[in-house]
């Protein structure tokens, strides 16, 4: 009987994993499969941002605490590019540790296209992140030609009196909590 870890991933604290993990729950006991262990992230797959669950899927992985690893689909799994996402299925081959996706039944690590199928996905799943990011970037323009103002508040910060306080030994990081919360804001000011 194979012991098989689930993975899944949402961007956002808005969305749920609830239509996600029943599924592969149910699939994998259909398969007489044992789920050791379920890996949850709510995270953006942009690759920016530490993924807690994938990082303890991958150590578990690594000492070949499951068979399989189990996750919706290749987006969910990861969408860091082509590159990164064949260093970690070659990670988990390289462990035994076999991989497959729900939604993209081609999509396994015992198929006999695996490696074709993974360049092609790998690199739809990057192309996403990247039109994601450029819509993302058109809403921001959008926003300024509507004259919507962007980004922290200005803080109005009396340069003398950080003056005064580097004088008497303070540090920026000190100085920045009291009067502006940002000691890179300081340190722009103080260069200008």
């Amino acid at each position: 009987m194979k012991t098989v870890a689930l993975y899944c991933r949402v961007s956002t604290s808005k969305q749920t994993n609830e239509n996600q993990l029943p599924e592969l729950r149910a699939f994998a006991e259909r398969q007489g499969w044992t789920v050791v262990k379920e890996y949850v992230d709510t995270i953006t797959g942009s690759g920016k941002r530490k993924r807690e669950a994938f990082d303890d899927m991958m150590d578990a992985a690594s000492r070949h605490e499951f068979d399989l690893l189990l996750f919706w689909k290749l987006d969910r799994f990861s969408r860091a590019g082509v590159r990164q996402t064949l260093v970690y299925l070659t990670k988990l081959d390289g462990w035994n540790v076999g991989w497959r996706s729900f939604q993209e039944q081609w999509f396994d690590s015992c198929g006999p296209f695996k490696d074709a199928v993974i360049s092609i996905m790998a690199t739809l799943a990057e192309q996403e992140r990247v039109s994601i990011s450029q819509r993302t970037i058109a809403g921001l323009k959008r926003a300024r030609r509507e004259g919507k103002t962007l980004g922290r508040p200005t803080a109005d910060v009396d340069m003398r009196q950080v003056a005064k306080r580097r004088a008497k030994g303070e540090s920026l990081r000190a100085i920045a909590a009291d009067m502006c919360g940002s000691p890179a804001l300081l340190c722009k000011r103080l260069a200008a």
